[in-house]
């Protein structure tokens, strides 16, 4: 399965492996990416180190199966290596040792990367409530847009590849909106505007109209790069569980999400649909922040939108 999704215009991507199965598909899944200028992407691969108290007496043990870590890792990027054969793209590999989801964060902001790529855990509904430490630091935490990818046998599929965008007129959405619109996506992926907006209330129609008719025009921006884009609507009283049931139902294999950059402190406190979202998504979570950190005007939110 060809993603064929056109020119990628981030420049620095920081790909993050453990090789594992699902760093795998995060890898496979940026590979079927294509791009036109040439792109630096940065393979780092994080080596745990014992602390001190839980290597006491172990002596060169350890330091056997540190350099057995390492030289998986050299492994590992030589598979990588081969899945970006031909491609117009500059690959280098960091090992660092340290705490793995602190050192992707602190990589991702040395190296000034645009977009931070890594795996998650599967799409069971155990494994979506157990997303897994380092997923859920890096995407809360990073300064940069970040995909996190989950398996959703798009790589084994025949359809074009089924990407939601939550939508509703806030700084955050408008800025997301401008990050995808960069991507020449072509003819074959099937994108949909999904205006979200909360259930109940004596002006839900009217709440409903205008939110549609915004959805619109943002299709319309998107329409002179991509050739399939449609409009969905969901009403529901929790905005990040109406996401996700949508995303269920129409089986999509990635969901595009706004979110603010936030203060150190303040990540912590990262938006409560963009973190329902990344917890309960049977699918991909791309997280764009690149667009308000260059200064993208924002709107006012209408109490909590799709995009907080």
């Amino acid at each position: 399965m060809n993603l064929n999704c056109g020119d990628v215009q981030m420049k620095k991507i920081l790909l993050a492996t453990d090789g594992s199965p699902h760093a795998e598909d995060a890898t496979w899944f940026l590979a079927h990416l294509p791009h036109g200028d040439k792109v630096e992407i940065t393979v780092l691969s994080v080596l745990h180190v014992p602390t001190a108290g839980s290597v006491t007496g172990l002596g060169d043990w350890v330091d056997t199966i540190m350099e057995r870590e390492r030289q998986r890792a050299i492994d590992t990027f030589a598979k990588i290596e081969l899945m970006f054969d031909g491609a117009n793209v500059k690959l280098k590999h960091v090992i660092q040792e340290g705490h793995v989801s602190e050192s992707i964060v602190s990589v991702a902001q040395r190296e000034k990367s645009d977009f931070l790529v890594l795996g998650a855990r599967g799409h069971s509904q155990v494994e979506r409530l157990m997303l897994g430490s380092t997923s859920d630091y890096v995407a809360t935490h990073a300064n940069c847009s970040v995909l996190v990818v989950r398996p959703t046998g798009i790589r084994r599929a025949n359809h074009p590849i089924r990407i939601a965008i939550a939508y509703e007129e806030t700084g955050s959405a408008e800025a997301a909106l401008e990050e995808i619109a960069e991507v020449r996506w072509g003819a074959e992926p099937d994108l949909r505007i999904v205006s979200a907006l909360f259930a109940g209330g004596i002006d839900e129609a009217e709440r409903r109209k205008s939110t549609e008719r915004a959805a619109d025009k943002a299709a319309d921006r998107l329409r002179s790069t991509a050739a399939h884009v449609r409009v969905e609507s969901i009403v529901h009283d929790h905005i990040g569980e109406g996401l996700v049931r949508y995303l269920e139902e129409n089986e999509c294999d990635m969901v595009v999400v706004g979110e603010t950059p936030r203060t150190r402190l303040g990540r912590v406190l990262m938006g409560s649909t963009s973190r329902f979202v990344l917890r309960h998504a049977p699918c991909s979570v791309w997280i764009t922040r690149n667009r308000m950190l260059q200064g993208y005007p924002k709107k006012t939110p209408h109490a909590e939108t799709a995009s907080t």
